[in-house]
């Protein structure tokens, strides 16, 4: 059973303030990780919900005037609306306000009492009332900024219950080392292992001046503290404290979970107190931690507090629900924060979405629906080029399913786009507008084999995209997703390309152009160090004036990256493979391995200087250089096109 199912948490959601771009990342990343596995064929569990409880909720409900019932009643609404207007198909909505979950809470803190892991003290030291979080310091001193936040702290001094944290210490690092695929990326597991090495303190798990909160059992002076609440919801959801044999049998099939999702300012809660918990009542842990960055807006975290956040209900409205999803995906890496401004939507939306994928939609069915093609046969054989698209279908699946298994979604997505690269160049060079008015036979062959390519790509962009790939599905004559399987190898025995298919018009455009204004939003910055950054020669400080004519002699050309890969002999130099259309294929060499993945580069577009005469790179032809801006020692930037650009276009 455990091989054939997936239960899939993000955190609960504070409610002191509606969903945020950033709320939203974390929870669009639970639902690809759910439909993927739903695509395998796993039975799913995802679970979301909202912590309801403790003291800035308290203090925001009576500057409303309203009791903390009320408020966060008020506050469910937006939350379940934002999830719904971006397709988040979750199995449970919890809230910390339900009875069940209070029973559960309850259960989970008389175990802990239990097991002699919990005693009464006096707390004196600093808290962050915003993040709900205790902070080291000596009161005496100059207090200290929440490490969270960066606000300020306040200083308190309460009677507390406390769980021997302290004790779980070695136990904690015997079972890091036992899972060392216990946290991705490796740089946050390696954090926790420190900050565990470093020595624990016990843990308060009750507060006695928060009134709006669970009652400690046989204390009703206190509340339980507000993470002891929150984080007993990955369990209370699955059955935990219940009475009834259903309830065991859901624990039993669910827990531990496959994958707790969150950001990278809660993972010490996550990967040090809830393991510990778990210890103390003899449950087992979850099997991973998968904790993402901060989407920044003008380099700086995004908050309702700061006033920075980004409105996904605008977002959807101006660039679309899925195209959101889409960027997310695409253009964010869990190790490093994401830099996020309109700009660099539009073009995304305008570039990869309308004119590389929903143009090439539009396309063939335009060019099959306007010469008789509402049903285009299956091929009885493949010739030379069918060989090789095929090929490079099934060199796109197994990529994506390594990297889907490995939560890298964004070189899924660049291995996605590569290959839909490849099927617009294949069009491209086959001319199929041409050859139906000879070879009608000929002509369908070429339609067949991109309908099948489509048929791929939108099978594996589902879990990103899925309204718009039924869409496409309906367009093609295709039911349901076909499943990747677990094992891609199999899955390539599988595939077949005689399929028919039975062609349909979209009723509407698939990925429209944005062409309208930017809708009101805070200002922000340009894209840094992302999947779409490359680096280049330093920007020299002063230059001599050069005239028009001398401008005019070097040729700056717009090419696609087909290929990327890193040369053995240089810890600097990527070997490019450079899609310059009419003006054919080039191999450049260019000193950005210290910078970028390989993948990463895959699929972009860039500006290459290409009438430099060829030389030598690390034993490697190279036929020109990649244009682009360094700004400091540490970050570069390729120029960022405004829109797709044909293969060869000149810039003037």
């Amino acid at each position: 059973m455990a091989k054939n199912k997936f239960y899939c948490t993000t955190p609960i959601y504070y409610v002191n303030a509606a969903p945020h771009l950033g709320t939203l990342y974390t929870t669009v990343i639970a639902d690809v990780a759910c439909r993927w596995n739903a695509l395998r064929g796993k039975e799913v569990f995802f679970l979301t919900g909202t912590d309801e409880h403790g003291q800035k909720i308290a203090e925001k409900a009576e500057q409303l005037g309203q009791k903390p019932q009320q408020f966060v009643d008020s506050m469910i609404p937006p939350f379940k609306a934002a999830w719904q207007r971006y397709g988040i198909e979750y199995t449970k909505f919890i809230r910390t306000t339900d009875k069940a979950h209070e029973k559960a809470v309850v259960e989970l803190i008389e175990r802990l009492m239990a097991s002699d892991d919990v005693y009464k003290s006096t707390y004196q030291g600093f808290y962050c009332v915003p993040d709900e979080t205790f902070v080291a310091g000596d009161v005496d001193g100059q207090a200290p900024l929440c490490p969270s936040c960066g606000r300020s702290l306040q200083v308190v001094q309460e009677e507390n219950y406390f769980f021997r944290l302290s004790a779980y210490a070695d136990k904690l690092l015997e079972f890091y080392a036992a899972n060392p695929n216990f946290i991705q990326p490796k740089e946050k597991f390696n954090e926790v292992i420190e900050f565990v090495k470093g020595g624990l303190k016990d843990l308060s798990i009750s507060r006695k001046t928060v009134t709006w909160g669970i009652p400690f059992p046989g204390d009703s002076q206190h509340t339980v503290y507000v993470w002891g609440d929150a984080l007993t919801n990955y369990i209370s959801a699955v059955g935990f404290g219940g009475n009834s044999a259903e309830d065991s049998e859901l624990l039993v099939k669910w827990w531990p979970a496959d994958l707790h999702i969150m950001g990278k300012d809660i993972v010490r809660f996550h990967a040090v107190y809830w393991p510990a918990f778990l210890m103390a009542v003899n449950l087992p842990c979850p099997k991973k931690l998968l904790v993402h960055s901060y989407i920044l807006v003008g380099d700086t975290k995004m908050s309702k507090s700061r006033g920075n956040v980004l409105d996904p209900m605008v977002l959807a409205d101006t660039y679309g629900a899925e195209a959101i999803r889409y960027f997310l995906m695409r253009y964010t890496s869990f190790a490093q924060d994401a830099n996020v401004s309109l700009d660099q939507l539009l073009t995304v939306v305008n570039a990869d979405l309308s004119n590389s994928f929903g143009n090439l939609v539009n396309r063939v069915l335009s060019l099959a629906l306007a010469n008789n093609g509402a049903v285009v046969p299956g091929m009885e054989s493949l010739e030379n080029d069918g060989v090789v698209l095929r090929e490079k279908a099934h060199e796109c699946i197994a990529s994506v399913c390594d990297e889907m298994a490995h939560y890298n979604y964004h070189l899924a997505m660049a291995a996605i786009w590569k290959f839909i690269a490849e099927l617009n160049a294949y069009l491209h060079e086959q001319q199929p507008w041409k050859i139906v008015k000879t070879d009608t036979k000929r002509f369908f062959e070429i339609i067949s084999m991109t309908c099948h390519g489509l048929q791929v790509v939108s099978t594996l962009l589902w879990p990103v995209m899925p309204e718009k790939m039924k869409l496409v599905f309906a367009a093609l004559g295709i039911n349901q997703p076909i499943l990747v399987g677990s094992d891609a190898t199999e899955q390539l025995r599988k595939m077949t390309w005689n399929k028919t298919f039975k062609l349909t018009m979209l009723s509407s455009t698939l990925f429209p152009r944005i062409e309208v204004a930017q809708p009101a939003q805070p200002e922000v910055a340009q894209p840094v160090a992302s999947a779409q950054t490359a680096v280049v020669a330093p920007v020299v400080a002063e230059a001599s004036a050069i005239t028009i004519d001398d401008f005019a002699k070097v040729e700056m050309l717009v090419g696609t990256i087909l290929e990327c890969v890193a040369m053995v002999n240089s810890k600097k130099l990527l070997k490019l493979q450079v899609d310059f259309g009419p003006r054919g294929k080039r191999q450049i060499v260019s000193g950005i391995a210290q910078y970028l993945k390989p993948e990463e580069l895959i699929g972009l577009q860039a500006v290459f200087v290409c009438n430099l005469p060829e030389r030598k790179m690390g034993g490697e032809l190279s036929q020109g250089m990649l244009v682009g801006v360094d700004d400091s020692d540490t970050r570069f930037s390729t120029l960022l096109l405004s829109c797709k650009m044909p293969n060869g276009a000149r810039v003037k």
